[in-house]
């Protein structure tokens, strides 16, 4: 899920970058950009996946 919603950031950020819309500072491409890299991260550090190792199974 963390891997969908920074593929969506970094789509706004090409929006924004090759439409050269003019933003205030905070939604700048660069900002949304790191922050879809940021999404990016812990989607690959595994966080947000749903799935839990280690766990035991009752029997």
């Amino acid at each position: 899920m963390l891997g969908i919603a920074a593929a969506v950031l970094f789509f706004i950020a090409f929006l924004i970058n090759a439409a050269d819309i003019s933003t205030n500072d905070v939604f700048a491409s660069t900002n949304v950009m790191l922050i879809g890299l940021a999404l990016l991260a812990l989607h690959v550090a595994g966080v947000g996946s749903g799935l839990r190792t280690g766990t035991s199974r009752r029997r």
